[in-house]
């Protein structure tokens, strides 16, 4: 998969921007119609959706078994889904689906409920999807992006800036740095990404997600869930005195 927003649609981390770096300096820095070109010479079949400032392509080549790639639109809603729920079928009781629903639609159902009603938090709302899986959605019509990966990273997500500006995620990291290069980075296991709140955890919603060098040899960014060290009492029974 591959998305590519604008700075008009979405802003990057500054961390995230500040990575950018020399994008001449091993890759070629390009910009999105680079990063759409390498993602068609890398899949052929691929099917690529521009709308503005945005563009999604996605391909069924190469993918798992376990780890399918959908896509639906609805509503000028666009969502690229990669993975599985495990909890489908009470998901499709929970938002009144067809038994014919996939997991994209509940994506898109799930978002839409959140955004005509917002009966709980975004966080709250993908925490309760259990699975592996990452995805990511445009809502055209608000021009709103919302994009998530499982608490176990067990579906690879990437994101990087190009040297324009536009925030780029995709699953598959050659096609990324490409057009993101040094600011190339993970994608935090267990957060989400939207437009209008940033990048957050779903998993740890108090908890700030901070920035960090992924170290020696490695460019781009590491992002991490900022967990306090729990204190420590003298015998096994502290913690239930509380």
């Amino acid at each position: 998969m591959l998305a590519i927003f604008g700075k008009s649609v979405a802003q990057a981390p500054e961390q995230l921007s500040a990575a950018c770096g020399d994008h001449g300096e091993g890759g070629n820095g390009g910009g999105s119609p680079d990063l759409v070109s390498s993602f068609r010479e890398s899949y052929p079949e691929a099917v690529v959706f521009q709308a503005g400032e945005a563009a999604i392509a996605y391909s069924h080549e190469r993918q798992a078994l376990l780890k399918p790639r959908t896509f639906a639109v609805a509503d000028d809603i666009f969502c690229v889904f990669e993975g599985i729920l495990e909890n489908l079928t009470s998901l499709k009781q929970q938002y009144g689906l067809s038994k014919v629903a996939n997991e994209v639609l509940i994506v898109i159902e799930a978002y839409r409920n959140l955004r005509d009603r917002a009966p709980y938090p975004t966080d709250h709302m993908i925490r309760e999807w259990k699975g592996h899986f990452a995805f990511v959605l445009f809502d055209n019509t608000t021009q709103r992006v919302l994009v998530s990966a499982d608490c176990q990273g067990k579906v690879s997500l990437f994101w990087g800036v190009t040297s324009e500006g536009s925030l780029v995620f995709s699953d598959d990291f050659d096609v990324l740095k490409n057009g993101c290069f040094k600011s190339s980075s993970p994608f935090p296991p267990g957060c989400f990404f939207s437009s209008e709140q940033g990048l957050q955890s779903f998993d740890h919603p108090l908890n700030e997600v901070k920035a960090s060098p992924r170290g020696k040899g490695k460019d781009g960014v590491k992002f991490e869930v900022d967990r306090p060290e729990q204190p420590v009492g003298d015998g096994p029974g502290w913690a239930s005195a509380f």
